[in-house]
């Protein structure tokens, strides 16, 4: 005998299914975490279930660090099908002397972890100027 799970019509159909899942908090919202380590500023990403690879990409432009990442996500049981995607991007400004040529990220159980060189800024001496005469 073949079990099967039937749905009632509701007046809001899916919203189960949307309150148990954390896809639809997770459209805007990339959970970070940042910090300065020694000569580094570090940025952790929640980032769960992505391929980095393909799907996970970190760029930097004008003083900013951006990472992005694009999932979509498929389940078909006999009968039944669902889908999921989403796009997530989070931006941050990097810290006064951020090298972005040195930046190196990495990916494992489901945190991104990406470490940006950040050169000590010394204070400027001051410095006499001579003024010349005519």
């Amino acid at each position: 005998m073949t079990s099967m799970v039937r749905r009632g019509r509701t007046l809001l159909p899916g919203l189960g299914d949307w309150l148990e899942t954390p896809w639809p908090f997770e459209r805007n919202l990339v959970r970070i975490e940042e910090r300065r380590e020694e000569d580094n500023y570090i940025v952790r990403a929640e980032l769960p279930g992505f391929d980095p690879n393909e799907n996970i990409h970190v760029t930097t432009e004008g003083g900013l660090l951006t990472i992005s990442a694009e999932r979509e996500s498929r389940a078909e049981e006999v009968g039944h099908s669902e889908f999921h995607y989403g796009k997530f991007t989070r931006t941050v400004s990097l810290p006064e002397g951020a090298d972005p040529t040195k930046i190196s990220a990495s990916y494992t159980n489901g945190i991104l972890d990406v470490t940006v060189p950040v050169h000590r800024h010394e204070p400027d001496k001051a410095v006499e100027i001579e003024v010349s005469r005519d």
